[in-house]
């Protein structure tokens, strides 16, 4: 199936007459995390060979894009965030050969794949640290080195150039005996951040990129892109680099503080994407580029992302991912409502209304799964209706969806209950921070955040069956899968829901099918409607032009984010003026007589989520 096939238009449309609508403006997103994909070889971690063999699956789910989570060489601190070997496949994913059979089935297909660029860090196993632990090295300054707090011991605690923490738990400084200085990883300790400043590191990290796109990869998914340009002086060196300490910044509760302000977002961000796109991206077509971005607002991601100024397609956003962050951590939760989803996301919208461009998402590798986080999971009647209502959220924003494996059959956290069924790095270190270094937290108290918040609970094995591995890996299979698959497998898996028509999955493929085909949710304006109200989300799309031999027109999006009977907003009422025409309805989680039955009362029943055709 080819891309004109997929109904993509053409890239001399423009929307709103402002921004370019290239490609992916109508095209979706599917992130595929592979260790947990599928496995081929009964190892019990998934493998390339395996996405291989459920590429059918993906192409009849109807997606465009495949993101590969890293399936480089690595020594798997961070589950593959941590590459010691940029041109090499890690030997648990497969080879190199089985990575250019993957490309070439994908393409048969019709989807094209991006893989995962981990560049602001890498292993410090990658042959480029083990060089710059030497300062006569060439590679020497390829990461950002700094010499012990003044006064104090080399190596020795309170002895680190300043109080930085970890995004992972602990100081975000490491003491390397050999160089006798300290080296930086926001990251894990085995996750060193690479300088960005020596121009030598850019070549290389250009050169790599270059290599894959001639390999056959279609772009990138930049991990923690913002934070690869540092705060530094006028040598090219983290403030105090030579004489005084580096600035602490205010210190958290545990006895650390955060370096963002120093390491997101600094003064060259703009010239090094542009470098990039340059050097990698300028001859080629039909690429797509999106970087992840901790730390940036909506105004930025309407820079990066404006065509005019040559930097990347989109970028993923934070704020509204962390509205159920406690004012400390993302472990403390606090409670939340439709507000805050419309103004994060609203704001997303606004900034992009007339340049640049919005990522669609909820859920990823790193984020818990979102119908039990934004939806309602207590009960499958509510599991279903709330995971539909969050897709047709999400997907009838103006952008580009991304869906993570699983999140298109409704797939929930993981319910585990002990700290020894976890796996993620993350969270291991920040329950022996939290619990055991600074009492934070009990035992208890840890577990529950980690069963809320943790990355584990999006990596569990994708649930393809109810047999014993959920189809992961054969039933037979001698090794059990890297980490325990959910038990509710056995009613929430893709064999049931193929079977279905009123399924997740089913919903899904109209989601999609829809965006490929109705020119209005690719390419037409966004508003909000009732603003302030707490339990109703709904917004309007309009197209006012023809497109591509389609009239234009107005969807009206209601959803009712709560499990209880809403009353309709009365701004969904005036617009409907009362006619309530099932026939008008495109798309519901209910069925369309229920929708208009719900719109003539003035009543929403728990999750009810709907398109309707206004004009």
């Amino acid at each position: 199936m080819t891309t004109q096939d997929r109904g993509f238009l053409p890239d001399s449309i423009r929307t709103n007459g402002a921004t370019p609508n290239p490609w992916w403006s109508n095209a979706v997103v599917y992130q595929i995390y592979p260790r947990s994909f599928q496995d081929s070889n009964g190892d019990g971690i998934g493998d390339l060979p395996g996405i291989t063999s459920r590429l059918d699956y993906l192409a009849d789910l109807g997606v465009d894009v495949v993101w590969l989570s890293p399936v480089y060489k690595s020594p798997q601190d961070d589950n593959g965030y941590d590459i010691a070997d940029y041109r090499d496949i890690d030997p648990m994913f497969g080879t190199l050969a089985d990575m250019d059979e993957l490309l070439e089935q994908a393409h048969s297909r019709g989807l094209k794949v991006i893989m995962d660029l981990v560049v602001n860090h890498t292993s410090d196993e990658h042959a480029w640290f083990q060089e710059s632990r030497d300062t006569a090295s060439a590679r020497a300054d390829w990461y950002w080195w700094r010499p012990a707090r003044e006064g104090t011991v080399p190596g020795t605690p309170g002895a680190e150039p300043n109080r930085w923490g970890s995004y992972f738990g602990g100081s975000a400084w490491e003491y390397d005996e050999k160089r006798g200085e300290y080296y930086l990883h926001q990251f894990s300790k085995k996750q060193p951040d690479l300088n960005w400043e020596n121009p030598s590191v850019r070549s290389a990290v250009f050169d790599m990129m270059n290599w894959w796109m001639d390999r056959g990869i279609d772009g990138f998914r930049m991990d923690v892109i913002s934070l690869i340009s540092k705060q530094v002086d006028e040598n090219g060196k983290l403030p105090g680099e030579l004489g005084s300490n580096i600035p602490d910044g205010p210190i958290g509760p545990e006895g650390f503080s955060n370096p963002e302000p120093f390491t997101s977002d600094g003064p060259r961000l703009d010239e090094f994407l542009r470098q990039m796109r340059h050097e990698v991206f300028s001859k080629r077509d039909g690429y797509l580029t999106v970087g992840e971005a901790p730390g940036l607002g909506p105004e930025r991601n309407r820079f990066i992302t404006d065509p005019h100024d040559g930097e990347l397609d989109m970028l993923f956003l934070f704020e509204h991912v962390a509205i159920d962050h406690g004012p400390t951590s993302k472990w403390d939760s606090v409670p939340w409502d439709a507000t805050d989803l419309k103004r994060t996301l609203g704001g997303y919208q606004e900034a992009v209304r007339n340049a640049g461009w919005a990522s669609l998402y909820f859920s990823n590798h790193d984020q818990p799964r979102p119908v039990s986080r934004f939806g309602d999971d207590s009960t499958e009647e509510m599991r279903v209706r709330s995971a539909k209502a969050l897709g047709l959220l999400l997907h009838l924003h103006r952008g580009t969806p991304y869906i993570y494996q699983g999140e298109e059959l409704g797939m929930t956290n993981a319910g585990y209950t002990r700290l020894d069924q976890y796996r993620d790095v993350e969270s291991l270190n920040l329950y022996h921070q939290r619990v055991e270094d600074a009492s934070l937290d009990s035992p208890e108290e840890m577990l529950q955040a980690l069963a809320r918040t943790s990355r584990d609970n999006a990596r569990t094995p994708m649930q393809w069956d109810a047999t014993t591995y959920a189809g992961f890996t054969a039933p037979y299979a001698p090794t059990a899968p890297w980490l325990s698959v959910n038990p509710n497998k056995d009613h929430i898996n893709v064999r049931q829901q193929q079977r279905e028509d009123d399924s997740v999955l089913a919903f899904y493929k109209k989601l999609i099918e829809l965006r490929h085909t109705n020119p209005i949710v690719s390419a037409g304006s966004w508003d909000l409607l009732d603003r302030g109200n707490p339990s109703v989300y709904s917004f309007t799309r309009t197209l006012s032009e023809k497109i591509a031999g389609e009239s234009g027109g107005r969807l009206l999006v209601v959803i009712n984010m709560t499990s209880r009977s809403e009353r309709v907003p009365q701004d969904v009422v005036s617009l409907i003026n009362r006619q309530a025409d099932s026939d008008r309805i495109l798309l519901s989680n209910y069925d369309a007589e229920n929708t208009a039955a719900s719109l003539l009362l003035g009543k929403l029943s728990p999750w009810e989520a709907f398109i309707y055709r206004l004009e």
